[in-house]
């Protein structure tokens, strides 16, 4: 058992946290639950709090009695069709400049995507056709351990590419699910190249998935998530 706190830095909506970076706090601690050939499918039960004391215990994140998020193994065939073939890093930029959530943003405090998180990410993926989006991304040495980007980092990276293949404007979302394997870990400062891509809706639900590249073109993650049409008003 541990305690972990999402920062005010972490948040997705003003008043709860990323969803990707939750995921990644519950996923990538479940070393022990996780056999050889499984991944981590973890999914939010309810806004993540920022900054109060979550106890993250055996895949589940907690706030007192109420479960803000559990993860279980699942094979490793269900991202078997999460890779998004690549771009080139000039292909990546370019979609940035068409990036539509500087202007209309549902959520612009995200931690990954949100223009008006100076500590974010700062992630602009554009559309690329074929409900595709490419953006480009350098991770920063604060979120390092070891001399490599943390894997927390690398879940919530693959988060909003993929959301922003939706109507994100028409349709404002906020993740429900998402399951993610990392395959290495780039360097900070490295440039890498993280596309989203739409796999269809049903009913509140979108599904959608993401890939993360290397400056060399190497598959460092991927991951397929659940997103839930909310009213924004209901999180800001």
């Amino acid at each position: 058992m541990t305690f972990v706190r999402v920062g005010r830095r972490f948040q997705g909506p003003e008043r709860s946290g990323n969803g990707g970076y939750v995921a990644g706090l519950v996923g990538t601690g479940m070393a022990a639950e996780l056999a050889g050939s499984q991944v981590a499918k973890v999914t939010l039960r309810m806004p993540p709090p920022l900054e109060k004391d979550l106890e993250l215990t055996s895949g589940k994140l907690t706030d007192g009695d109420a479960v803000v998020a559990e993860g279980v193994p699942v094979e490793s065939e269900f991202l078997a069709d999460a890779t998004i073939d690549p771009v080139l890093p000039e292909e990546a930029r370019a979609a940035e400049a068409t990036y539509r959530g500087l202007h209309d943003h549902p959520f612009p405090t995200c931690f990954v995507c949100g223009p008006a998180n100076a500590r974010g990410l700062q992630l602009k993926p554009g559309p690329i056709g074929s409900g595709r989006t490419a953006c480009t991304w350098r991770p920063g040495a604060d979120l390092a351990t070891d001399g490599l980007v943390d894997e927390v980092f690398l879940w919530a990276a693959l988060d909003c590419p993929g959301g922003w293949t939706i109507d994100l404007e028409g349709r404002p979302s906020v993740l429900g699910q998402l399951t993610a394997c990392i395959d290495a870990r780039p360097q900070p400062g490295e440039e890498c190249v993280v596309l989203g891509r739409y796999l269809g809706e049903e009913g509140r639900k979108s599904f959608t998935a993401s890939t993360l590249y290397d400056a060399d073109g190497r598959v460092l993650a991927r991951a397929k998530h659940t997103w839930i049409t909310v009213d924004p008003a209901a999180f800001n």
